[in-house]
């Protein structure tokens, strides 16, 4: 029951949040609803969902029951979408926490290639080596190579000193994390060491085939379309690639991102996925979701404002023309 109602019986708020008519009373191990018969009964089956998954080990916080609610509406099965872990590393199990992550996962393990395209926090990397760690503990793949480019979110940094690895360091630095969570820390140098997990920036790719690997792009809104062709075309044998980013922070000075562009060149070719997520699979803090769609309808309404001017100055410059006719 603790791990149920949560700190501060925390998820038991989160609970009536989801049912506002529904009055939720807790008397030692019995949880009481009362309201209309319709969400009486969608809150129970929603409770009967969450105990099951405090059964199967999960730990409960409020964007489970709030997917859970989804789930449930979709006519899902919370307990089963919920309780797959891909691994467990260091006492914790890493699983997917929303019904897009759940399809992103099942993506890749049906697909050869996978996008995965979402805004920050939706876990698309964080699966998407957690799936690397996987296949290699299960023998599927040799090795695990990570890239990103080296490119700067909007700051120039200069000549960074030391070796090519002090170099390019401070830019993998997000993979090296995720991949010390998910591996024994003291394992990853000997790994890296000797080849099985390779970090490297995209610039380093080509020329490359690579076989029997498990390969994962990060950042790849910021490669141009010539290096997301290059990247791709490294596919060999037994391998299967990963490549996540967010098209709405792109941070090329000038040339058009090369993720943007292969979602339609790409588009409908057998093996190759695009998982889309969104701001609902968001599993950071609950702003972050909301920061994500203030920014896309602060966008979406920047481009219709400009979309207008263009019709206006358009329809100024024609009027203009037919003035200058009849005049001449």
């Amino acid at each position: 029951m603790v791990r149920l109602l949560g700190p501060q019986d925390r998820l038991l708020t989160t609970l009536e949040h989801q049912y506002p008519e529904v009055v939720v009373l807790v008397r030692g191990n019995r949880v009481n609803l009362d309201g209309p018969e319709a969400d009486v009964q969608a809150a129970a089956r929603l409770v009967g969902e969450l105990v099951e998954l405090v059964r199967k080990g999960v730990d409960l916080g409020p964007a489970e029951v709030t997917t859970s609610r989804r789930i449930l509406d979709s006519g899902g099965a919370p307990a089963e979408v919920l309780s797959q872990a891909i691994l467990t590393a260091r006492g914790k199990a890493i699983r997917p926490k929303t019904l897009g992550q759940k399809a992103y996962v099942d993506a890749i393990d049906t697909n050869t290639i996978t996008f995965g395209i979402g805004p920050a926090g939706t876990g698309k990397t964080y699966l998407a080596m957690a799936k690397a760690v996987q296949a290699l503990q299960r023998k599927e793949v040799d090795r695990i190579i990570l890239s990103r480019p080296a490119i700067e979110a909007g700051e120039r940094l200069g000549f960074l000193p030391g070796t090519l690895t002090d170099k390019i360091d401070p830019y993998l630095r997000p993979l090296y994390d995720a991949l010390n969570e998910m591996m024994d820390p003291e394992l990853v140098p000997k790994l890296l060491a000797a080849g099985t997990v390779e970090v490297a920036p995209l610039a380093y790719m080509r020329g490359r085939t690579l076989n029997n690997s498990f390969v994962v792009l990060d950042e790849a809104q910021n490669t141009t379309p010539e290096q997301m062709k290059m990247f791709l075309t490294r596919l060999g044998f037994g391998t299967k690639m990963v490549v996540t980013g967010d098209i709405t922070q792109v941070d090329l000075p000038t040339a058009a991102s090369g993720l943007r562009l292969v979602t339609r060149v790409l588009n409908g070719i057998d093996d190759i996925h695009f998982a889309t997520l969104t701001s609902e699979d968001v599993v950071r803090h609950s702003l972050v979701g909301r920061i994500v769609d203030a920014y896309t309808e602060y966008d979406a309404k920047k481009q219709a404002r400009d979309h207008e001017r263009r019709e206006a100055s358009e329809f100024a410059n024609r009027a203009e023309r037919r003035k200058n006719i009849r005049k001449s």
